[in-house]
C-alpha cells in the first residue's frame, strides 16, 4: 500500500473536533500497511482518545498483535469511534466503546470501571485523549480552555492511573500521550504545550511508584502527526505545509507513531519504563 504524501499539506479547516472522512489527504492508521506479529497477545488495553488519529492507529494495530481494547472517546466523536470497531473488528478482533467527556474525575473513574468490567481485566492503559485550541496572543486564552487543556490533558491520566493501579499489577503497562511540545513548544499552544511537559514529570515519578508494583509506565511524543486534531483546532493557513519543518520534511501518519506503542505495551520493552520515546520526523525530544 502507498500512503498519502504528507509533504505539502493543503490548507484546510474542520469544525471542532473534526473526523478522519473530511482530512485531505487521507491518513494511514494501518488499515492495510500493519502486518500484526502476535505480539501482544491476550492483553487488554484501554486507549482513550482511540477514535481517530493516534488513538485509532493505536487500536488498530493492537488488535492486530492479539490484544482486546476498549476505546473512550467523546460523544462528538461517535462516527469516528464507530469506524475503529469496525476496523478492529474487520481483523477479528473485539473492541469496546465508550462515549465519555474526561474532564472530570467521576468520569474518568467510571470509564476505568466499565473497561475492565467489558475486558474482563485491563493489562494495558493508554492515557491518549488531549485537547488543544490555538491562540496568537497570550490574553487571547480563554479561562474555561485553559483549564479544560489541563483537565483533559493532566488531570485525565492521573486520575485513570490512580483508578487502575491496583489493576495493572503486576505486570501491567501504562503509556501517556505527550507531545514535541514538551521541548520545543509553540506559543500559539501555550497550555497544551504546558500540560504535556507536565506529563513527561508524571510519567517518571509514576514510573518510580509503580515499578514496585511491577507496572512499566512510558510515554510517546509524537511529532505533527496527521490528525483531525490539526484542522479542527488551527487556522487553515497554518495547517498548510503542516510538518514540512521536520528534518524529514513531512507530517507523520498515525501508524507511524502506533509502532511505538505496540512496542512499549508489548515484551519487548519488558525493562523499559520511566523514559520519553520521541516519534517526531527528526526532532529532538532531549
Amino acid at each position: 500500500m502507498t500512503r498519502a504524501d504528507l509533504s505539502s499539506l493543503p490548507g484546510q479547516h474542520q469544525d471542532w473536533p473534526g473526523t478522519v472522512a473530511d482530512l485531505d489527504p487521507q491518513p494511514d492508521h494501518g488499515e492495510q500497511s500493519w502486518t500484526g506479529r502476535d505480539r501482544l497477545p491476550g492483553r487488554r488495553a484501554l486507549i482513550t482518545g482511540g477514535d481517530s488519529g493516534i488513538g485509532r492507529a493505536v487500536a488498530l494495530t493492537f488488535a492486530k498483535e492479539g490484544a482486546a481494547v476498549a476505546v473512550a472517546h467523546l460523544p462528538q466523536e461517535q462516527a469516528d469511534a464507530e469506524r475503529t470497531r469496525q476496523l478492529v473488528e474487520e481483523t477479528g478482533g473485539t473492541c469496546h466503546l465508550f462515549a465519555v467527556d474526561l474532564r472530570d474525575r467521576e468520569a474518568n473513574e467510571q470509564v476505568a470501571r466499565d473497561a475492565v468490567e467489558a475486558l474482563g481485566g485491563l493489562d494495558v492503559l493508554v492515557a491518549n485523549a488531549a485537547y488543544q485550541m490555538t491562540h496568537d496572543l497570550l490574553e487571547e486564552f480563554p479561562p474555561e480552555q485553559v483549564e479544560r487543556t489541563f483537565a483533559t490533558n493532566v488531570f485525565s491520566p492521573f486520575w485513570l492511573v490512580r483508578a487502575l493501579a491496583d489493576e495493572l499489577s503486576p505486570g501491567g503497562s501504562v503509556i501517556v500521550t505527550t507531545s514535541i511540545q514538551a521541548y520545543s513548544p509553540s506559543d500559539h499552544l501555550l497550555d497544551y504545550a504546558a500540560t504535556k511537559a507536565a506529563l513527561n514529570n508524571l510519567v517518571v515519578n509514576l514510573a518510580a511508584e509503580l515499578g514496585q508494583r511491577g507496572v512499566r509506565v512510558n510515554a510517546v511524543a509524537p511529532g505533527p502527526i496527521w490528525t483531525p486534531l490539526i484542522p479542527s483546532t488551527m487556522a487553515a493557513d497554518k495547517v498548510e505545509g503542516f510538518g514540512s519543518d521536520t528534518p524529514l520534511g513531512r507530517a507523520g501518519h498515525p501508524v507511524e507513531v502506533a509502532a511505538a506503542y505496540v512496542f512499549l505495551a508489548s515484551d519487548e520493552a519488558s525493562y523499559v519504563s520511566g523514559t520519553v520515546l520521541g516519534v517526531t520526523g527528526g526532532k529532538p525530544v532531549f
